[in-house]
């Protein structure tokens, strides 16, 4: 997990974690169509990825989008086209070889991030098993939606607490997601 500056995510970001809401995979594919148009040929494909994508678990309303490119090189060049889109450009944000933009609505409430990747790196396999996993497991994933809810609860005003108090479930569940995809490509 990405560390943050404490208090510079303390003063942006709130911490809310709601039921699912079922807009959120139309929303995602809405904002695919324009990513994909704004990076053009260099994307390879596009996934909705975080807890918005596990139709079964609370989320904070924040849409992930996980896109693997040909050249990550290039994503820096055509960020004027994200930026064109709303998105602020956060560069590698903790993740080498990431690339990562957010948005804000309007009224500076945050609904997007993107996370790019060069296709086929260890960060894609690693988003896309767990939420495979959370998908396909669904005592695992009422746990970590309970876990959510927990630390919403106690970190209301403290991002870094509430990413913090889910580092060794999520660690936990990357594992298993792996070595369950692995059994997958196996049989």
């Amino acid at each position: 997990m990405a560390i943050l500056n404490r208090e510079f995510s303390k003063s942006l970001m709130k911490v809310e974690v709601v039921p699912h809401d079922p807009t959120w995979r139309g929303k995602f594919e809405d904002e695919a169509k324009l990513i994909a148009l704004a990076l053009g040929d260099n994307v390879v494909d596009i996934h909705h990825i975080g807890s918005t994508s596990i139709p079964t678990i609370h989320a904070k309303p924040i849409i992930d989008i996980l896109v693997q490119v040909k050249d990550i090189a290039k994503v820096d060049e055509q960020s004027s086209a994200m930026t064109a889109l709303g998105y602020e450009i956060m560069g590698e944000f903790g993740l080498p070889g990431r690339r990562f933009f957010r948005k804000h609505n309007d009224q500076g409430i945050r609904t997007h991030h993107v996370h790019i990747f060069k296709i086929n790196v260890f960060e894609v396999q690693r988003h896309l098993a767990f939420r495979d996993y959370m998908i396909a497991h669904p005592d695992d994933a009422l746990k970590y939606s309970d876990l959510k809810r927990k630390l919403a609860k106690q970190y209301p005003e403290d991002i870094q607490g509430y990413v913090d108090g889910k580092d060794g479930f999520i660690k936990e569940m990357e594992r298993k997601a792996i070595q369950w995809k692995r059994s997958l490509k196996l049989s």
